[in-house]
């Protein structure tokens, strides 16, 4: 039997039991396509909603990953701006200091008061001193120079602060180098 694959499709729909119910070819009205279309026009919309919506969202990931890039490399712009006025006053007071011998007295209370300057600046920004004299020593704010034996104060206490140490926002920048306190033999 020689069959070619159209052939062999109409043999199987006309072993299909037929439904009276439903009719085998119904009318299209003129109220249906109009829906139709309506419908298409509807799905159109909404295709172009998405479309502008997925650019849209491209160009904000765009915008905001420029900004996070801006954000890392001016992060110390406002810190700087406020100590630049500091620098400034350093290189006047250097100056002063250069062409008038007699100014030591002007000269130290001129650089005490940028000193003071320069640490409200660095603590607005968030800097915090450590302040370890007299207080027990931590290894994790405190690194230990040396020991000295004396009945002053107690064992395991600071004895001497030799340098500051500092945190920024809770973090550790650098740790206080002190002397630590050890009791007499």
């Amino acid at each position: 039997m020689d069959q070619n694959p159209d052939n062999a499709d109409m043999e199987n729909l006309a072993e299909l039991p037929q439904d009276e119910s439903l009719p085998v070819e119904a009318e299209v009205t003129p109220e249906q396509i109009a829906e139709w279309r309506a419908q298409a026009a509807k799905a159109e919309e909404n295709w172009q909603r998405l479309v502008y919506q997925a650019a849209e969202f491209e160009n904000y990931k765009k915008r905001a990953q420029r900004e996070r890039q801006d954000a890392v490399v001016y992060a110390n712009e406002s810190l700087l701006q406020k100590l630049v006025p500091i620098l400034d006053n350093f290189e006047m007071a250097l100056a002063a200091a250069a062409n008038d011998g007699a100014a030591a007295k002007s000269l130290q209370a001129g650089v005490n008061m940028i000193a003071g300057q320069l640490r409200n600046v660095l603590t607005e920004a968030g800097l915090e001193e450590i302040d370890a004299s007299g207080k027990k020593f931590d290894p994790n704010i405190h690194e230990a120079v040396s020991e000295a034996v004396t009945d002053e104060v107690p064992e395991g206490y600071v004895a001497q602060q030799i340098r500051r140490g500092y945190k920024f926002r809770n973090r550790l920048i650098r740790p206080a180098s002190v002397v630590v306190a050890k009791s007499p033999a």
